[in-house]
């Protein structure tokens, strides 16, 4: 009987222990879900008669982004550090109301002439056009209310959204009606692709990228000077004190600007140089060394505490390199202040100013041509 005591005990235990697992993990799956609902209300809005939402995409190893419609924006990307811990690496805002006000361009797509043209001025087969300018004199992601505030159409597909928009002709004074589309594909591989098509009725200029801001710490109030970046590029695009290109490519070699090898954010960031001292820091354009593949290795940043590593590749011919110098703390979300210096941009494009610089990369675009580029930030983790 004792014996028999025993073993039903041991069996109550277990159906009791069975019990409470079962009752904690649907708890648990209830709390997920409600703060899933919960967070999706606040990104659900109506903007002249078009509906704004958020879109979650996961992959079978937990990697989870989301995004939104609104400026065709990353909201959050959340994959694991080299224990398995996921984390979110990206600024965001935590409501739409966020980025209806925010101004540094958290993780949307920029556009219709992403980065900077001087003067907002320049000439299409010897026609004047001129943008508004919005970044001291010259015009910077396009104009004003461009792209990146307007809310985009989005169409479910496999592993991923697509989000298309029509922008006038003479919109923010660009020629030509430009259809674009957008697609933001999660891979079971951690990555995230992110695919451009572009079409015009009337000869034009046209540069997009992704303004994501990464800190792959998981810790979004923290300085990223210990982030460990590499560059495949031997040249860069030196900037006057407006940060327009002065169309010159120079080398990096013997400058801080060298990233050829792996080397920390902060080594040089505050050198005794010129170009340092215009952008306050990094927020230069980077010319990529030529490749034989049709996605070159732009960029590999390590976070060596966690252990996350991400390789950017792309079909563009440059990358702007952003080291945060211009946060200021005045944004912020989920109780975290991002401030000076907490995360990094690696933005994938053409060169600034290409349109008033005929020995850069073109930035035409002509009817009866397709623009296609796609660029990828693929996650992974290296040993501690």
């Amino acid at each position: 009987m004792k014996k028999f005591a025993i073993k039903k005990t041991i069996l109550f235990s277990l159906i009791l222990l069975s019990v409470l697992i079962s009752c904690n993990l649907k708890n648990e799956k209830k709390d997920m879900d409600t703060s899933a609902q919960t967070k999706a209300s606040l990104f659900t809005d109506t903007i002249q008669g078009k509906a704004v939402g958020l879109y979650t995409l996961q992959n079978k190893n937990g990697m989870m982004v989301e995004l939104t419609n609104y400026g065709a924006t990353v909201v959050s990307i959340n994959v694991p550090d080299a224990a398995g811990k996921i984390e979110n690496v990206t600024f965001g805002y935590d409501s739409i109301a966020g980025y209806y006000a925010g101004k540094a361009y958290f993780g949307c797509i920029v556009g219709r002439y992403a980065n900077r043209i001087a003067l907002g001025k320049f000439n299409i087969d010897g026609v004047a056009y001129s943008a508004p300018t919005n970044n001291g004199q010259n015009t910077l992601h396009g104009g004003v209310k461009s792209i990146d505030k307007q809310v985009w159409d989005a169409k479910e597909v496999v592993n991923g959204v697509e989000f298309s928009i029509p922008v006038k002709d003479g919109e923010n004074g660009y020629p030509g009606d430009l259809d674009l589309k957008v697609t933001y594909t999660l891979l079971e591989n951690n990555s995230i692709q992110i695919d451009y098509a572009a079409t015009t009725n009337k000869t034009t200029v046209v540069n997009f990228a992704n303004h994501a801001y990464f800190n792959l710490s998981g810790d979004l109030s923290s300085p990223i000077a210990s982030h460990l970046v590499q560059l495949n590029a031997s040249r860069f695009t030196p900037v006057d004190s407006t940060l327009i290109p002065t169309g010159e490519l120079k080398a990096v070699a013997n400058t801080p600007f060298d990233f050829t090898t792996p080397k920390a954010v902060g080594k040089d960031i505050d050198a005794d140089d010129e170009q340092i001292k215009f952008g306050k820091g990094y927020d230069h354009n980077y010319v990529l060394n030529p490749s034989k593949d049709k996605l070159n290795l732009a960029a590999v940043v390590v976070e060596e505490k966690s252990g996350r590593k991400m390789e950017v590749f792309t079909t563009e011919p440059g990358v702007q390199f952003y080291s945060g110098n211009f946060l200021d703390g005045t944004e912020h979300a989920h109780g975290i202040a991002y401030e000076y210096r907490t995360a990094l941009c690696l933005e994938t494009q053409h060169f600034p100013n290409s349109p008033n610089e005929p020995s850069f990369p073109s930035t035409l675009l002509k009817p009866g041509e397709k623009f296609v580029s796609q660029t990828i930030y693929a996650f992974s983790t290296v040993k501690k």
